[in-house]
């Protein structure tokens, strides 16, 4: 390492952040306490004054960083990720349907986890080294999809975008449609699912339940596409909330569970006859803001055993997409909902400021009654 202090000049992608996290990105071998530690001691600076990592920074300004501390410098060697072979490069670039200079819009297959885990080792996040393309750094997964759920996956190319796409999820901005063939009809072929959602006890987590207690909100829209007598119907699913396996669970929870989904359907998730017995739930449209202005909207085609299952119940593939998506209303965004608490708490402060004065206020002096002048003094 250098004894020389080093300067650095904040580029555009890193433009607004905090200078704890340039350093998290740029100098990750520099712990927070370290940077703490210099700050507190005058020797980080930003256009020479001094500053703290708490800073916000932006583009084009410079950051003096004293030398790095040798104690602190980990010589640990990093893990490294084993190296694709070239089927595996060929097939991650063949999942791609959108890209840009911000973003990738990957066609996810059924059976490929989002990311790794305990006995995963094949997943899309280590698929992702292979999609540098034109870019100096790697892509990064900004949302995820069931193992065995399929379709429109988003994938951030620059830390910007990966700011701003998490941002549109979390603020439920962006919008996802799904289509999913389901046990049975429902009853009411438009409707709005609302119930809160948990982790089930005694299963490590793996498995959701609806829990009117403890459990998080969940809403689901779905609505009816076709129908297949009264055995299956195809259906589109909007949801309006993230939970874990949301739609599944809520599908399960009012008696028409996923075809396929043995998980929470149990037997009466799988038909009779030529239909597979693989889940047929897929993520066929996303519609986002891109952080450079317009939208991103994009659709993916269906897996081969989702398509022959269409085939086989007799619904057609153009009534899929025939269907309007729901534009965003201003008050189910995380935004709107915060302007709303905030604009109802100010009413109510109003409302007891006024009730104040009213208590305090003087009340009017009653008017002096009329009577007779009291008689005059004589005189002498």
């Amino acid at each position: 390492m250098s004894e020389q202090v080093r300067q650095f000049t904040v580029d555009a992608e890193d433009d607004g952040i905090r200078l704890d996290r340039w350093f998290k990105r740029h100098l990750p071998d520099a712990s927070f306490n370290t940077v703490s530690r210099w700050a507190r001691t005058g020797q980080l600076r930003v256009d020479g004054k001094r500053a703290t990592p708490g800073d916000r920074i932006e583009a084009g300004q410079q950051i003096r960083v004293p030398p790095a501390d040798p104690v602190t410098t980990s010589t640990k060697p990093k893990k490294e990720r084993p190296r694709l072979t070239d089927d595996q490069m060929a097939f991650a670039e063949s999942l791609v349907i959108h890209k840009d200079k911000a973003a990738l819009v990957l066609n996810k297959p059924p059976g490929l986890a989002t990311q790794g885990g305990t006995k995963t080792t094949e997943h899309v996040d280590g698929l992702l080294d292979a999609l540098w393309f034109e870019q100096d750094q790697r892509p990064k997964l900004v949302h995820r999809l069931d193992k065995d759920t399929s379709g429109v996956l988003l994938v951030a190319r620059t830390p910007r975008a990966a700011a701003a796409f998490s941002k549109s999820f979390s603020s439920r901005t962006a919008r996802k449609i799904y289509w999913a063939i389901i046990v049975g009809v429902p009853s009411i072929e438009d409707g709005m699912i609302e119930l809160p959602i948990a982790k089930q006890p005694g299963t490590g987590g793996e498995k959701m339940h609806v829990d009117e207690k403890e459990g998080a909100p969940a809403r689901t829209r779905y609505r009816v596409i076709d129908r297949a007598g009264n055995n299956a119907c195809w259906v589109e699913l909007q949801p309006f909330t993230g939970r874990t396996h949301q739609l599944r669970v809520h599908m399960a929870a009012i008696g028409h569970p996923i075809v396929g989904d043995g998980k929470y359907g149990g037997r009466d998730a799988f038909l009779t006859g030529t239909i597979s017995r693989k889940m047929h739930l897929h993520a066929r449209r996303l519609r986002v803001d891109h952080p450079d202005g317009g939208q991103i909207d994009v659709r993916a085609d269906l897996p081969p055993h989702f398509l022959e299952s269409l085939k086989d119940l007799g619904f057609q593939l153009m009534d899929g997409d025939a269907l309007p998506m729901d534009e965003v209303k201003f008050s189910e965004t995380a935004e709107g909902k915060k302007r709303t608490v905030a604009h109802k708490a100010k009413a109510a402060r109003k409302e007891r400021k006024g009730e104040r004065r009213g208590r305090g206020a003087a009340k009017p002096a009653a008017p002096a009654k009329r009577g007779k002048a009291p008689p005059k003094r004589p005189r002498g």
